[in-house]
């Protein structure tokens, strides 16, 4: 379809924000149950996907690359400020191992689902599994990261299949974390765990608690100008690296250095700059909007259902890793929830699981979350490579 009816760049990004907007507000000002089990997320990206695909906006443009190129690392940045090391290791404990196994168990369980299914996949299904190990360790932001990094085309079938997959999980395992309270008892006995573990982590937690102070017009100055400066850094050196195809790209290297260039941020006082995850969630919701609207679906093929299959089968493969990570260590099923929730659902669904759980975890879980934002690029890349060994 060669006409559309908006064209133009500024007007192309007016309908991605407006979509991204519309969603967050109806979610505001509603409280319409839908979106306990439905996600702004979802329709955020579903939108744009027949807007494009109906001849409202197009499928390619300039402006969805500048934004590949630029906004994507900038954005990482900036949400690499908030992670907190020394913070999350003295909350967690052991924890922290247990997400760090938790994650194992999504790369792991990449290659292993991917070798199951991948009769049903096309030759490039490796890419869309390995990107949804991105959301799966870090969160939305991985996602897209981890997609840039290993040349992954937003349009492609692999990665509709893995937006879908990992919402079509999200709304099993989420409730599945959710229940898991009412096994407290149960779990805590078969882990073996100190009664008073949860209440140390409680005053842990609030004992490191970090007020930022008021937002003010100059610290969104601030954030532009170490996401900016970080791209270009991370463009400048990439470029000086030889590639080895087909996963240690230009972008893939690209990637990587913004993610330890965020890191090495957040142990200085950029990390104290108020807004910078307001900032970051919201280009991160307008790039997934992004996303929608490059998506193509004329080539939609019955390969989605092996996809799925693969992804529940990846999904369990993780719950496995970790309860026995549960079980080595011997931590709460509080834990072990926010664990998961901080894994597969990242800073959007930890802080809704340990509410559910214990509120006064909540502060643990964004700390969990974060930190699975500096491991996600990492990792996810690795998975992807075994995904392509296997394939």
């Amino acid at each position: 379809m060669d006409n559309y009816l908006i064209t133009e760049p500024a007007g192309i990004l007016a309908v991605l924000a407006a979509v991204a907007s519309l969603f967050f507000f109806l979610e505001k000002k509603t409280g319409w149950h839908l979106f306990n089990f439905f996600p702004p997320l979802i329709f955020i990206y579903l939108l744009p996907v027949l807007l494009s695909n109906s001849g409202v906006i197009p499928n390619k443009s300039g402006v969805y690359d500048f934004m590949g190129a630029n906004l994507l690392p900038m954005f990482l940045t900036i949400m690499l400020l908030d992670v907190n090391v020394k913070a999350t290791v003295k909350v967690m404990g052991k924890g922290i191992f247990v997400m760090l196994l938790g994650t194992l168990g999504v790369v792991i369980g990449a290659p292993i689902a991917l070798f199951l299914v991948k009769n049903g996949l096309g030759p490039e299904a490796w890419k869309g599994f390995g990107t949804l190990a991105g959301s799966w360790i870090g969160g939305t932001g991985n996602m897209l990261a981890v997609a840039y990094a290993i040349e992954l085309d937003d349009s492609s079938l692999e990665f509709g299949y893995a937006v879908i997959a990992d919402n079509a999980v999200y709304l099993i395992w989420l409730p599945i974390m959710l229940a898991s309270k009412n096994f407290a008892s149960v779990f805590n006995k078969f882990t073996g765990i100190s009664a008073d573990r949860v209440k140390k982590m409680e005053a842990a937690a609030k004992e490191m608690t970090i007020e930022k102070g008021p937002l003010e017009m100059r610290h969104f100055l601030y954030l532009f100008f170490f996401g900016f400066c970080a791209t270009a850094l991370a463009t400048w050196i990439a470029g000086l690296i030889p590639p080895w195809p087909p996963i240690l790209s230009f972008n893939t290297y690209k990637i990587l250095i913004v993610t330890v260039i965020g890191i090495g941020l957040s142990f200085t006082r950029a990390s104290k700059i108020p807004g910078s995850h307001a900032l970051a969630m919201a280009l991160i919701y307008l790039f997934v909007a992004r996303m929608g609207a490059k998506a193509d679906l004329s080539n939609l093929s019955f390969s989605v259902i092996w996809f799925l299959l693969g992804a529940y089968i990846w999904i369990f493969i993780h719950g496995f890793f970790l309860v026995g990570a549960a079980k080595l260590f011997k931590v709460d099923v509080h834990t072990a929830a926010i664990a998961s929730a901080a894994n597969i659902g990242g800073a959007a669904s930890a802080p809704v699981v340990a509410a559910y759980h214990n509120p006064n975890l909540v502060p643990v879980s964004i700390l969990m979350a974060l930190l699975g934002y500096a491991v996600g690029n990492p990792a996810a890349i690795l998975a992807a490579m075994l995904c392509h060994w296997v394939q």
